[in-house]
């Protein structure tokens, strides 16, 4: 596996994976010396061009090659998670009922919240079936900006 890091808006980014695809993006508290790959695959530095054209607000879709690790239930959620559009958001009780069983709620957020593609497997736009800003492996913070950046806000966060 090979690993790049970079800089975005919302700090500095991890980027795993091989030939095969991406299998893990993150936001990480890395020190400077952390090695950096200067070889990427091709699938990783696609990946990057791609997250810095999402910060910059010129992408809205994502078709790099991926490859997350997950079971086949995680895999069914982070595939439904994909058919959430950009700029939009889902309750979790409505991501249940797009998989066809509303009693696996709770299953469905411990998916949803092992994602391993931040941001381009867009787990940032389910939120609770009352509007509020649930549980974000990245922090509330961040999920905050992405939903502003997606719906064409400045990304600055506001303070109240």
């Amino acid at each position: 596996m090979t690993t790049t890091i970079f800089d975005s808006p919302l700090g500095l980014v991890r980027v795993t994976g091989d030939e095969a695809g991406v299998s893990a993006i993150s936001c990480v508290d890395v020190s400077p010396d952390e090695a950096v790959s200067i070889n990427l695959p091709q699938p990783l530095e696609r990946a990057v061009t791609q997250l810095t054209e999402y910060f910059a607000g010129t992408r809205q879709i994502f078709d790099f090659l991926m490859n997350p690790a997950g079971t086949a239930f995680q895999q069914t959620v982070w595939k439904a998670l994909l058919d959430v559009p950009f700029g939009n958001t889902l309750s979790y009780l409505a991501l249940t009922r797009r998989i066809g069983d509303e009693k696996a709620i709770r299953a469905v957020a411990a998916a949803n919240g092992k994602n391993p593609l931040w941001i381009v497997v867009p787990c940032h736009r389910i939120i609770g079936s009352d509007g509020s800003l649930t549980g974000y492996a990245g922090g509330l913070w961040r999920k905050k900006w992405l939903l502003e950046h997606e719906r064409g806000g400045s990304g600055q966060l506001s303070l109240f």
